[in-house]
């Protein structure tokens, strides 16, 4: 099932995003992760090609296990980093293969010494060109509620997401941010730009106090004086810091929710238990459960 036609059936929808194993001895448990975070059927998952491509050769047996075995849909993660206009082809037929229908299409991070200009596609509106020349693919694409950090202001970033909106992109995905304001500015912005297609809200509990360190060398997000106060406080009780940080989390898609956002997207950082406490808190928060796709057809979905 395409995402698109989740959001249209669907009024409100929770999703999650898990990541492959770098190497294939970690293969089967980190299936086995990713199986227990399906099980909570999820309006839909998106499967990443790990830190810098390190996952990228597992990206499909994962996704395909996850869409065949429980009847979830999934995104299958292609990046601009160091792909061939071959490779990617080759991909896309093999996720038609499977069933996958729904493509994330990235630029990616830049790896130290790489050359740009060696790739097939410098920037992420050429791959959603690409891909949706090559088949009847859903295909999303990432934003940056603080601006995308290589961006020269916010109305550069705005021009820049709308080209890609242009080429064919059908969703966004933003970034995790843990201030909420800056999403719904973000939204109000992108609608004035002319980006109409739907931004999903991108959550990441912060569960141990090295997260936090580590998101902020990544993307700069603001960190609140609020979950700081959390990681200073519960940094030396690693289960009082994972409770806090997912209350943290919970009471951002709360507020998302109160301001009528209905797109809630979790990072899960493949933790089941993570996933399933936010699912049943967002669950508990909706108006009302509507039908999604099961792995029986019956179970009530975000």
């Amino acid at each position: 099932m395409k995402i698109t036609d989740i959001f249209e059936n669907n009024e409100y929808t929770l999703s999650f995003e898990v990541f492959p194993p770098k190497t294939y001895d970690r293969f089967d448990s980190t299936r086995d992760a990713t199986e227990k975070i399906a099980g909570l059927h999820p309006a839909y998952m998106s499967v990443t090609f790990g830190a810098g491509g390190s996952g990228a050769r597992y990206t499909l047996p994962i996704a395909a296990n996850i869409e065949q075995k429980y009847g979830v849909p999934v995104i299958h993660h292609l990046t601009c980093v160091g792909s061939t206009a071959e490779n990617i082809d080759e991909r896309l037929v093999f996720m038609r293969m499977v069933g996958v229908e729904n493509v994330l299409a990235l630029r990616g991070d830049i790896p130290e010494g790489s050359d740009p200009s060696e790739w097939a596609f410098m920037h992420a509106d050429a791959l959603v060109s690409h891909i949706k020349s090559r088949g009847d693919f859903c295909v999303g694409g990432a934003c940056y509620p603080e601006v995308h950090p290589e961006a020269a202001s916010p109305e550069e970033d705005l021009l820049n997401l709308k080209r890609k909106a242009d080429a064919g992109c059908d969703f966004l995905t933003t970034q995790l941010f843990f201030d909420n304001s800056f999403y719904l500015d973000f939204a109000e912005r992108a609608a004035a730009a002319g980006i109409t297609i739907p931004i999903t809200a991108g959550i990441m509990p912060v569960t141990t106090p090295g997260q936090i360190n580590r998101i902020v060398s990544l993307s700069n997000s603001f960190v609140p004086e609020s979950l700081a106060a959390i990681a200073d406080k519960y940094g030396g009780d690693p289960g009082s810091m994972r409770e806090a940080g997912i209350d943290f989390a919970v009471g951002q898609i709360r507020g998302l929710l109160s301001a009528g956002v209905k797109r809630i997207h979790l990072y899960t950082m493949n933790s089941a238990y993570v996933a399933g406490r936010i699912h049943d808190a967002f669950m508990s928060m909706i108006p009302a459960a509507v039908s999604g796709p099961g792995s029986d057809g019956k179970r009530e979905l975000p």
